[in-house]
C-alpha cells in the first residue's frame, strides 16, 4: 500500500514538472520516459465506470455516435481557443440531446441514458451559453464525463478513445477531456500548455 502511495505521488511530481516546462522547451527524457511508461498502464485502466448494454436500438446508439462526434469539436474548438465554434457545436450539442430517443429504452438502460443525457445537455447548455473561453471551459469536464459513460455504454464508439487529464487545470485541481487521438492536445490551456497531459483510459469498442 505504502508503496502505491509513493509511486502515485512521484508519478504526480514528474506529470506536474513536464508540464510546468511546457512553455520553456525543457522537457527531458526522463520526463518523456515517465509520459511513456504511464501511458501504457493507462490501456488497462477504467476511470470512467460505465455499464456495457449488449442490445441496444439502434437509433439510440446513432444519436449518441453524433453526440459524440459534435464533443470532439467542440474540445478542438476550446483546443484552438476558439470559443465561438466551441460554443455552435455546443448547440448543435443541445439540439442532440433534446431529441435523443430515449423512450425506445426500458429498465436500467432508460434510467441511465436519462441520467447522463440530463448532464451533457446542461454542460452544453452552459458553453452554448458564453463566449467566454474560462466559462465554456469550467463545463467541459462533466461534458465529457458524460459523453464518455454513454458511448461506452451504448457501444457508440467506432474507434479508439483516450480519457486524458491535465494536473494544472483549475489551480492545480486538475481535469479530464475525451479525446479521439493519443497525442496530448489540452482543452484547458490551449496553446500555452498544448502538450500538458496523460492518457488515463483508453476505450476500444
Amino acid at each position: 500500500m505504502k508503496k502505491s502511495i509513493v509511486y502515485a505521488a512521484a508519478l504526480a511530481v514528474l506529470t506536474f514538472s513536464a508540464c510546468s516546462s511546457e512553455n520553456k522547451n525543457e522537457a527531458t527524457d526522463s520526463h518523456e520516459q515517465a509520459h511513456a511508461t504511464h501511458e501504457d498502464a493507462a490501456t488497462g485502466n477504467i476511470v470512467v465506470e460505465a455499464p456495457s448494454y449488449s442490445s441496444v436500438p439502434d437509433p439510440v446508439k446513432t444519436q449518441i455516435s453524433s453526440l459524440l462526434k459534435e464533443y470532439l469539436t467542440l474540445k478542438d474548438a476550446l483546443v484552438a481557443e476558439n470559443a465561438g465554434n466551441a460554443k455552435a457545436a455546443a448547440e448543435r450539442i443541445v439540439t442532440l440531446t433534446n431529441s435523443m430517443p430515449v423512450a425506445t429504452l426500458t429498465g436500467e438502460q432508460k434510467q441511465f441514458a436519462e441520467d447522463k443525457t440530463a448532464t451533457v445537455q446542461q454542460t452544453a447548455s452552459g458553453i452554448a451559453g458564453t463566449t467566454d473561453l474560462g466559462a465554456q471551459r469550467q463545463q467541459l469536464e462533466e461534458l465529457s464525463e458524460a459523453t464518455f459513460a454513454l458511448t461506452k455504454a451504448f457501444g457508440a464508439a467506432d474507434a479508439e478513445l483516450y480519457y486524458q487529464h491535465c494536473p494544472m487545470a483549475f489551480n492545480d485541481k486538475g481535469a479530464y477531456w475525451l479525446s479521439s487521438e493519443k497525442e496530448i492536445r489540452n482543452p484547458y490551456y490551449g496553446k500555452s500548455m498544448l502538450k500538458c497531459g496523460t492518457n488515463e483510459e483508453v476505450y476500444q469498442n
